[in-house]
């Protein structure tokens, strides 16, 4: 809210909200595909609750009591955290109670939640029969994972394989959406190719070359079945640059650097981008050069203040 008191005008923002009040978001006669969704959850085991619209788009669906062993996260969710699922059970075994709804779609007779891996695995953990869910019938909705997804903050690894995750997912399934068309869905370019990498190297750092990688990474003009080969080799050219970078590390250790920034000042001083104005080099040229700089990197050059000035984790996720 703005000083005023009026709702702050967000840029970028730029939903008009239904004139929908709260009596006219419950749906007394659902549409006929609400419907069918509704006695698909009965024969499945479940029960709903409600039918409703949701107060900005007015799209219709149901809140529904599911099985808990019909529901599973989606297969492009990120892993579940035990920490987290073990700080969840123990909040839900004090006070004795589930009040945070997940959201679920329905797929080949079970139901499929883009966020609630954490939630629903505590509750399994505790035993329950039962996950309340708000049932959306448009599947595509489990592909916005990332903005819907409201449990416990991404970091970058997370993130990038969810993105990933996803991206292979749909090309699997022959998906003719174009890997541009998915802004909201994956976020930003780098993430994808981010993500390939982590799937070949999990603890690969990939907060240090994520500023370098928004910078000339872009979204492919592609069909996902075709984006995955070029999202692949592209991953490989970030971890022959990480295996380069990881050998000029060493170099600088057997020398007697013993600072836990050494990556990142790697990193910073094989990346050309500093120095340059204007338009930027494309990825493969880009990472070409970092790579051959980290590998002709001579320590002999380097001083301990150079080093010392560097400052900052090497892998800020």
């Amino acid at each position: 809210m703005t000083k005023s008191g009026r709702p702050r005008a967000r840029k970028g923002v730029k939903i008009k909200p239904t004139d929908l009040g709260p009596s006219q978001l419950r749906l007394e006669s659902p549409p006929e595909d609400l419907q069918a969704l509704a006695r698909q959850v009965e024969e499945d085991g479940g029960a709903v609750l409600a039918a409703y619209r949701e107060p900005l788009g007015g799209h219709a669906l149901l809140f529904a009591a599911l099985p808990v062993d019909k529901v599973e996260p989606t297969p492009f969710q990120r892993d579940v955290s035990d920490a987290h699922v073990l700080k969840l059970t123990r909040a839900m075994d004090k006070t004795r109670r589930y009040l945070d709804p997940i959201i679920a779609v329905r797929e080949d007779g079970a139901y499929r939640t883009p966020n609630g891996g954490h939630r629903l695995t505590a509750l399994k953990e505790l035993g329950a029969k039962a996950v309340l869910a708000l049932l959306v019938p448009e599947r595509e909705v489990a592909y916005q994972i990332l903005a819907l997804n409201i449990e416990k903050a991404h970091n970058l690894r997370e993130r990038s394989l969810e993105v990933a995750r996803m991206v292979r997912d749909l090309a699997q399934a022959g998906s003719d959406r174009r890997e541009s068309d998915m802004t909201l869905e994956l976020e930003e370019p780098a993430l994808v190719t981010l993500g390939f990498a982590y799937e070949q190297r999990g603890r690969l750092s990939g907060g240090a070359y994520a500023p370098a990688l928004r910078k000339v990474d872009q979204f492919l003009d592609a069909k996902l079945p075709d984006a995955v080969p070029e999202r692949e080799r592209r991953a490989a050219m970030v971890l022959q640059l990480d295996d380069a970078v990881a050998e000029a590390v060493e170099k600088l250790k057997a020398r007697g650097f013993t600072s836990p920034y050494l990556k990142a000042f790697v990193v910073a001083r094989i990346n050309p981008l500093r120095f340059m104005k204007g338009s930027v080099p494309p990825f493969d040229e880009l990472l070409a050069t970092m790579t051959k700089r980290a590998r002709g990197m001579d320590p002999a050059k380097i001083r301990t203040e150079d080093v010392a000035r560097s400052g900052g984790p090497a892998d800020a996720e």
